[in-house]
C-alpha cells in the first residue's frame, strides 16, 4: 500500500469512527461462538446494508479452514495455517434467520486499533443490519464462485454489501479473513486472534502479504472443490467458473492468484496497487477489470496501474469513478454515515459509490462467468456519469 493510499485509508476510518454514540446501550459478554447474537442496537445509531439487487435471497454461513500443510506465515508458533470464510451463497426466501455483521470481540479490536478513545461501542458494529440469513436453505442449481479478499487491516465483514449482492445476483461467494492482517478475527471456539502484522509490515512487506493471500485463495478454493469439502452446500459450485475480486492489497492478491493458479477464470482489483507486477508476459487471456478512485488510479495517477494495464494479455477494462474514495468500495462510508459523520466536499454519496461498485463488478462476472453481454462495460454511460471507461 502506498504512503497516498495508506493516509486515505486513515482518513476513511476517522470519518467513520469518531463519534461517540449518545446512550449507547450496555457492553454484552464477549461472543462464545462466531455466529454470536447481534442483540440490541445502541440507542441513536441506525446502519442498514442496501437491499442486494437481484433475484435470489441469501444465505450465509462461516466456515472454519485449517491448512495443515502449511505453518501461518506472520506468527508460525500458531502452527497451521486457519482462516475463516463467510460462504454467501443463493438461497430460499423466507428460510434462515438474520445473520450478524460481525462479533463483539471483532467489532471491540477493529474500534480500538483504528479508533481508540472514540467512545463507540462495539454493539454499533455488531447490530449492523444485513440481508444475508444463517441456515437459510439453498435455491437449486449450480452457480460460479468468487473470492473477495478485504483491504489491508479490514475485517470481511466491512465488504458483506458486495458479497450479498453477487449472490443475490446467482454467486457463491467466499469472503475471506486473512488471519493476522485484520484487527480480529473470531473462530467457532470463541477465540478471536488478533492482528500481528497491522501496524508493521512483514519480512517482505505488503509484496509478501498479496503473495500469502494468493497461497490464502487456492487453498480456499482447494477446499470447497474437492471431494470432500467441509461446506455442506458445495455442490452449488460450478467448478469451471472461478473469479476472484478484492479490494486494495486483495485486488493485487487477485492478480498475484491468477498468475499462479488457472482455475481463476477472471479478476478484479477494486483500488489497489500493485505491490506485486503483473507479470509481462499477462495472465494467459484472461479478463482483469482495474476498477478505483478516479483520483488514485486514473491514468497516470498509479504507475502500478499503467503498467499493469500494459502487461495485461486478456479483455481488460479500466473503471474510475469521479468522488470516490478508498474505502468506497466497502460498507465504511456508509458506516461513517451512520454514525453522523458528513462525506468529505466532492466526495460521492454512500449508497451510490456502493450502487455503482456492487453494478459493475456484477456486470464484469455475468460477462466473463456467465457469458451474459453487458454494454455498460463497453464504454461511458449516461447512466453512471461517474464512471470514466478506458478501453484497450
Amino acid at each position: 500500500m502506498t504512503s497516498i493510499r495508506r493516509a486515505a485509508v486513515a482518513a476513511a476510518l476517522a470519518l467513520v469512527l469518531p463519534l461517540p454514540i449518545a446512550a449507547a446501550a450496555p457492553a454484552f459478554a464477549a461472543a462464545p461462538s462466531a455466529e454470536a447474537s447481534a442483540g440490541p442496537a445502541p440507542v441513536g445509531f441506525t446502519a442498514e446494508l442496501p437491499r442486494p439487487t437481484g433475484p435470489y435471497a441469501v444465505g450465509r454461513d462461516l466456515l472454519h479452514l485449517v491448512d495443515q500443510h502449511r505453518r501461518d506465515p506472520w506468527v508460525p508458533s500458531a502452527g497451521a495455517r486457519q482462516l475463516m470464510v463467510s460462504m454467501y451463497y443463493p438461497a430460499r426466501p423466507g428460510s434462515g434467520v438474520p445473520a450478524s455483521y460481525m462479533t463483539t470481540d471483532e467489532a471491540r479490536l477493529f474500534l480500538q486499533e483504528k479508533a481508540p478513545g472514540s467512545g463507540i461501542p462495539p454493539e454499533a458494529l455488531t447490530t449492523v443490519r444485513a440481508w444475508a440469513r444463517t441456515d437459510a436453505r439453498p435455491a437449486p442449481g449450480r452457480f460460479p464462485l468468487v473470492l473477495l479478499s478485504p483491504g489491508f487491516t479490514l475485517p470481511r465483514a466491512l465488504f458483506s454489501s458486495v458479497a450479498e449482492d453477487l449472490a443475490s445476483r446467482g454467486y457463491v461467494v467466499a469472503l475471506i479473513d486473512h488471519t493476522y492482517e485484520t484487527p480480529g478475527v473470531t473462530f467457532p471456539d470463541g477465540q478471536t486472534l488478533p492482528c500481528a502484522i497491522c501496524d508493521q509490515p512483514p519480512t517482505g512487506g505488503l509484496p509478501a502479504v498479496a503473495e500469502s493471500r494468493a497461497k490464502d485463495a487456492s487453498f480456499v478454493i482447494d477446499r470447497l472443490t474437492s471431494a470432500h469439502s467441509p461446506w455442506s452446500y458445495a455442490h452449488l459450485i460450478d467448478r469451471r467458473r472461478i473469479g476472484m475480486a478484492g479490494h486494495s492489497i486483495g485486488g493485487d492478491a487477485a492478480a498475484v492468484t491468477m498468475a499462479a493458479d488457472r482455475r481463476v477464470r477472471a479478476g478484479v482489483n477494486m483500488d489497489g496497487t500493485f505491490q506485486v507486477p503483473v507479470p509481462t508476459t499477462g495472465l494467459d487471456g484472461r479478463p482483469f477489470l482495474l476498477f478505483g478512485a478516479q483520483s488514485d488510479e486514473s491514468p497516470g495517477m498509479d504507475s502500478s496501474w499503467d503498467d499493469a494495464w500494459t502487461s495485461l494479455d486478456g479483455w481488460k477494462r479500466r473503471l474510475t469513478i469521479a468522488g470516490a474514495e478508498h474505502g468506497t468500495f466497502s460498507d465504511l462510508p456508509l458506516l461513517s454515515q451512520a454514525v453522523g459523520r458528513p462525506s468529505p466536499p466532492g466526495a460521492i454519496a454512500p449508497l451510490r459509490g456502493l450502487a455503482i461498485t456492487r453494478t459493475y463488478l456484477g456486470d464484469f462476472f455475468d460477462l466473463q462467468l456467465k457469458g451474459e453481454p453487458e454494454p455498460l462495460l463497453d464504454g461511458p454511460s449516461p447512466d453512471e456519469p461517474e464512471v470514466a471507461v478506458q478501453l484497450p
